[in-house]
Formats: structure tokens, sequence, C-alpha cells
């Protein structure tokens, strides 16, 4: 990319807009994860016996499903990000690449 153009990428209207939804929308997002990463880490510190009960009399602890919807939280926070980049970020990102190349 030469200069003039990354010039006027960076001077473009919607630029900044893009930058700040992505960045704000990315942190949001992290620190959801975290709250639920460090939620569990928590429970797991301070309760062992809450998550080591065991579920319906047999041998499966309430902490196995309960790990396995922080690893589904996860995933379900990338497709979150997937969907609002392709719905909204690419739609701005292309509107500046557009207007810059013309």
């Amino acid at each position: 990319m030469n200069d003039d153009l990354l010039k006027r990428v960076l001077e473009h209207q919607y630029f900044d807009e893009l930058v700040r939804k992505k960045t704000s929308f990315g942190w949001t997002l992290t620190v959801v994860m975290l709250a639920i990463y460090f939620g569990f880490i928590l429970l797991v510190a301070f309760t062992p016996k809450t998550l080591g009960a065991a579920l319906g009399g047999g041998v499966m602890t309430l902490g196995i499903p309960v790990g396995i919807a922080v690893i589904l939280s996860a995933f379900l926070l990338t497709g979150v990000y997937v969907r609002r980049a392709n719905r909204e970020f690419d739609v701005l990102n292309a509107a500046i690449v557009e207007e810059v190349k013309s």
C-alpha cells in the first residue's frame, strides 16, 4: 500500500467509526469471556463441593456440564463476533476500500 492510499484510508470518514466499533466490541467480548472463565475458576477454587456434586445420582458431576458450557461460550462469542463482523464491519471496510480506490 503506498503512502497516498494509506493516507486516504486513515482520513476516510468511516475509518474511525470502524476502528472504534471493532475495538469496543472486541473488548466487550473479551471482558465477557474473562468473566465466564474466571467465574468458573473461582467456583473451582472457593466452592469445589458445588461443582463436585453428583448429577442424578450418577458419576457425572456438575463441574462437567459447567466446564463444557465454558468451552461452548467461547465458540458462541466467536460466532457473535463473526456475525457482527460480516454484517457491519465488512460493510464499512468495503465502503472505505471502494471510495479510496475510486
